[in-house]
């Protein structure tokens, strides 16, 4: 029995929200992200593209490039809802999905020809979703995920493609090699300078050749320009969730000595969420008093990974938890309902100058370790206990830290 593997893509995703919110965006080109000169595209429209517009470019040049444009800052609770709204019409139709980012999913049809058939169902799938969400989606769907995902960026805008057992090679070869997942601007360069623009040309170079080039990631090209793919579908588990707890040598009192434990906790957090490419939209706090009741309480929230977003909402479960003057033994953080999904999505939430910051700490924690720059409030935290970091089920993601 061959595979049949699914890939679907909602259509620029936030124009697409914003459009549906406000029907006077139709047909004109939209950019969304930073709304002054020093923000950054998060997203922009099919007609923003034809002038040259595209995502993480400097909004001072998208504005040159299509004077015309609309800006828009960005509604990031929007975007959660109706990425939820899809995800759950997906998840009542479909056996298993994956859900990749905040718009993009993956699904097994595998043995569904034998009763419905795999296009009939990938048909009508969304067909419903543009029906019960009003968003344009696309999808490919064939043996293998490299082949679905490059078919979907085939079927765009708002179409489906589907390619059949056997013509996965005929499909890829007259197409550029950037189109293949993982192909990026320094791989694609390497690759045009030695003279291969397309992935047939890739077809028939030997594997040994690549290897030569690129080492192993050489050799996954070569095996994904032949249409080679056994990754599984995972089915996503919507309560993959990343921790934190401290422990106090000495129970605590001190209210303000407990925020700034608790806003350094958060703040490494989003840190190892940015550093995942992942995205959250529930946190919870819990606090454990002296006397060892433990009280916790959480909020949903719209998919971030921002400090600012998080250490605000963690201060204000804190302050809705705190009811009794009893000291406090453990303090808690957790982040769940983790989808993926990292800058592009984050750039129009914070599209100031705290932005660059914060790309400053992360770059010096990647080289020096999580705890090499803090900021000031988060100081005194480091001697006040015994902390145990990351109990939760993202932990393997992390695990090749530098410490």
């Amino acid at each position: 029995m061959y595979r049949s593997i699914l890939h679907m893509d909602l259509d620029s995703f936030f124009v697409s929200v914003e459009r549906l919110h406000d029907s006077r965006l139709n047909g004109v080109p939209v950019v969304i992200g930073g709304t002054s000169d020093r923000g950054v595209v998060a997203a922009c429209s099919y007609e923003a593209r034809k002038h040259g517009v595209s995502s993480a470019m400097p909004m001072r040049m998208a504005k040159q490039l299509c004077p015309e444009a609309v800006i828009i800052r960005g509604n990031s609770a929007a975007y959660s809802d109706q990425s939820k709204i899809v995800t759950q019409i997906a998840q009542e139709a479909l056996p298993v999905l994956e859900k990749t980012s905040i718009d993009e999913f993956y699904a097994d049809l595998t043995g569904m020809d034998q009763f419905f058939g795999s296009l009939k169902v990938a048909t009508e799938l969304r067909q419903r979703i543009m029906r019960e969400s009003g968003l344009p989606i696309s999808f490919g769907l064939s043996s293998n995920k490299t082949i679905s995902k490059v078919a979907t960026g085939e079927a765009k805008p708002n179409n489906q493609k589907h390619i059949e057992h056997g013509a996965e090679r005929s499909f890829l070869s007259p197409l550029s090699v950037r189109k293949i997942p993982m192909v990026g601007v320094k791989t694609y360069q390497t690759l045009r300078s030695l003279g291969i623009q397309t992935i047939g040309t890739l077809q028939e170079m030997p594997i040994d050749m690549l290897y030569s080039v690129f080492g192993k990631q050489g050799g996954v090209i070569w095996k994904k320009a032949q249409g080679l793919d056994e990754t599984p579908v995972v089915a996503t588990r919507e309560r993959k969730s990343i921790s934190t707890e401290r422990t106090f040598d000495k129970d605590i009192l001190d209210i303000d000595k407990l925020k700034s434990v608790l806003m350094a906790m958060v703040e490494n957090l989003a840190f190892q969420l940015r550093r995942a490419q992942k995205l959250t939209s529930c946190i919870r706090i819990k606090i454990r008093y002296a006397d060892f009741q433990t009280n916790s309480k959480q909020i949903s929230i719209p998919y971030t990974s921002s400090d600012a977003t998080l250490m605000a909402r963690g201060r204000e479960l804190f302050d809705r938890l705190f009811d009794r003057r009893v000291r406090v033994r453990l303090i808690g953080v957790n982040l769940s309902d983790l989808v993926g999904g990292g800058e592009q999505y984050h750039l129009f939430e914070t599209c100031d100058r705290n932005d660059r910051l914060y790309a400053a700490m992360d770059q010096i924690r990647n080289i020096y370790g999580d705890k090499a720059v803090l900021r000031a409030y988060g100081l005194g935290a480091q001697t006040v206990g015994r902390e145990n970091p990351f109990n939760g089920e993202l932990s393997p993601l992390l695990a090749n830290r530098k410490l």
